[in-house]
């Protein structure tokens, strides 16, 4: 048997012993890095939609050039540690497993790690064969004669312009690791406009240099890269949950500029009818538009009460209230400015606390989540005693919100929005929400977001379907019964 094939050999060989095939975008990636590696091409970035299995591909990768070269050493780094050390293991089991590997595998078990390993070699080296690091850790000192930059772009370390320039201050470090004539694979999908991955065409970009590889999910004419696994059905479906955004970002590689996004009010489907309750056989059941009601709730995102509509500064306090049937679709039924009077005899937080116990009372809410962030630490108590004076069977959730506001609105309303499973009960729309939405833009100066954030914080909440056996003292539940 050949112990020096080809990449695309030593790939068949792998996925023939794993019962599975070789689909196009896995011979391609491979002729790829093949060609490129017999060309003396040592900058190469691979970008493939989510799901390709370009980590698989670049996994048998740095196995095929272990057993080519058993004295190289490559150090494969990643967002974090996990990620790193994920790749690692892999081609760790890929080594043990490969019919052509074995004489790779040492004798002695004390080198043969999860996150490090070191191949039967002649040379005497310092470094592992194979070491995973996270880009926080610390690889001074470190050489390796590949460097594999695995996702070391992820949405959390480049959404601000602080986080993407301590990233790239950070993989300017591997030049320095990189020996003389070594080479450096980032493999990857854009997380944001200034993505690592910009090509030179749109801007500066951080890999100007380098030799690129990009496999959307569908080309030019809108045929699927691998319709054996992503035929129109699943792509349309999977645009639908993910919204339009990351599926350009992720599936077709696209830098899509979040200001190139509209969240167009058109696209919520309107209704008028309110909710009927009833109780049958027992049990209660709230229903919408003929369909039963299956979880729903509230967001308040507290402030002092500022007016819609009056003067630029602050925030204003905003309830939204929104329901959800058992097909995935979400009706906002209620958004609320909440207001107080300054001269009057209760206090202005005890005021807002009994609009929304009234409100939630009224609409049958099972939960009202209250944004504790800043203002709204001592409210949930407050909020917690209103609605027991009003008898409003709901409970009450602290929620802090640890995302960007500009990236919880678009995951929460990009994928409801163009799956057009986003209604809103006609009041809503004699609000300033439509134009609030028409005319909001992530991280434009002076664009209003409160009830954008509000509506976010229900879409994103889970359902509380609690299940209740009896009606309560306090009026039946609606969400089921044990």
């Amino acid at each position: 048997m050949d112990l020096h094939p080809d990449l695309i050999e030593f790939v068949w060989i792998w996925n023939t012993q794993q019962n599975q095939g070789t689909p196009a975008p896995h011979r391609r990636i491979a002729r790829w890095l093949q060609a490129r590696w017999d060309g003396g091409d040592r900058r190469l970035l691979l970008m493939a939609f989510r799901g390709c299995g370009k980590s698989t591909l670049v996994g048998l990768f740095c196995a095929w050039r272990l057993l080519r070269a058993p004295d190289t050493r490559i150090l494969v780094l990643a967002a974090d540690q996990a990620l790193a050390t994920k790749m690692v293991a892999q081609v760790r089991r890929i080594l043990e497993r490969h019919p052509l590997c074995q004489q790779l595998l040492p004798d002695a078990a004390e080198a043969w790690a999860m996150d490090r390993f070191t191949v039967a070699r002649d040379a005497v080296l310092r470094d592992p064969s194979m070491l995973a690091q996270g880009l926080g850790g610390n690889i001074t000192g470190t050489r390796a004669d590949i460097i594999i930059c695995d996702d070391v772009e992820v949405a959390g370390n480049c959404d601000t312009p602080g986080k993407r320039e301590e990233l790239r201050a950070r993989l300017a470090e591997i030049e320095f690791v990189l020996v003389p004539g070594g080479t450096i694979l980032f493999v990857g999908t854009p997380h944001c406009t200034e993505t690592l991955y910009l090509h030179p065409s749109r801007g500066e970009a951080f890999l100007g240099g380098y030799h690129r590889l990009t496999v959307p999910l569908l080309d030019a004419g809108g045929n699927s890269a691998w319709p054996e696994r992503f035929d129109g059905a699943m792509i349309e479906a999977l645009r639908s949950r993910v919204g339009p955004l990351r599926f350009a970002r992720q599936m077709l590689l696209q830098a899509v500029a979040e200001e190139a996004l509209r969240l167009d009010p058109a696209l919520i489907i309107r209704y008028a009818e309110e909710p009927a309750f009833r109780e049958a056989s027992g049990r209660a059941q709230l229903s919408l538009l003929g369909r039963r009601l299956v979880s729903g709730g509230g967001f308040w995102d507290p402030a002092f009460g500022r007016p819609p509509g009056k003067g630029a500064g602050g925030d204003g306090s905003v309830l939204a209230a929104t329901y959800a049937d058992g097909e995935g679709n979400h009706y906002l039924h209620r958004i609320a400015w909440l207001t107080h009077e300054p001269d009057g005899q209760v206090d202005p937080a005890t005021q807002q606390c009994r609009s929304v116990a009234a409100l939630a009372r009224e609409l049958l809410l099972p939960v009202v989540r209250v944004e504790t962030n800043g203002l709204g630490r001592f409210l949930p108590a407050l909020l917690r005693r209103e609605l027991a004076r009003a008898g409003a069977s709901c409970s009450v959730i602290e929620h802090a919100s640890r995302r960007g506001k500009a990236e919880r609105i678009l995951s929460a309303l990009e994928p409801a929005l163009a799956a057009r499973r986003l209604h809103a009960h006609e009041a809503v729309f004699r609000t300033p929400f439509p134009a609030e939405m028409a005319g909001w833009r992530p991280d434009a100066p002076g664009s209003r977001d409160d009830a954008l954030d509000a509506l976010a914080g229900c879409l994103l909440a889970e359902p509380v379907r609690l299940p209740v056996a009896v009606p309560t003292a306090r009026g039946p539940s609606w969400r089921g019964v044990g």
